[in-house]
């Protein structure tokens, strides 16, 4: 009499993308189901939903729930192989490490003095030097980019973050 075994055992074929999958799951099911709902309030009367303040992190929780899902079925179901692994992680300079620290401690410390718009630009231009960006016409995107994001979160969607406090 042969026997087999009921239990069919999956095979995991990349653990680091199930294990990230897994925390980044769990982060994302704290983030939907407790954090937003429990801590983010809606105003009482919204003239569209879109423009409450708990549309953009609900939005973004469930993205990151949706793609730790896949992120976990990608490690079970693609095949390893460290030859065509294109994640290798290379490791930069200390120097590069500490620009990119100053460049969010800039950013944190002079927000609210400087503005966000000024505060993007600088931290923006350190993030380019800390990395080495060589085309010069990169470095117009530093100030293009967080002038638009700035007005984009203060007029569209009505976000109260101090600009420019004292220039305006």
């Amino acid at each position: 009499m042969t026997t087999s075994d009921p239990k069919r055992r999956v095979k995991i074929k990349d653990a680091s993308d199930v294990i990230a999958g897994i925390a980044l799951l769990g982060f994302s099911a704290v983030l939907v189901f407790y954090l937003v709902p429990n801590y983010i309030n809606e105003p009482a009367i919204l003239q569209n939903p879109m423009m409450s303040p708990r549309w953009l992190p609900t939005i973004v929780g469930w993205l990151i729930l949706l793609f730790s899902i896949l992120l976990i079925f990608q490690g079970l179901l693609v095949e390893y192989s460290p030859e065509e692994d294109e994640r290798r992680i290379e490791k930069g300079s200390s120097l590069r490490f500490i620009m990119m620290i100053a460049s969010l401690a800039l950013y944190i410390g002079f927000f609210e003095t400087l503005g966000a718009i000024v505060c993007g630009i600088l931290a923006t231009v350190v993030l380019f030097v800390a990395h080495p960006v060589r085309t010069w016409w990169v470095y117009s995107m530093a100030f293009l980019f967080p002038i638009a994001v700035t007005l984009l979160f203060a007029e569209v969607m009505s976000v109260p973050l101090p600009i420019m406090p004292y220039w305006l």
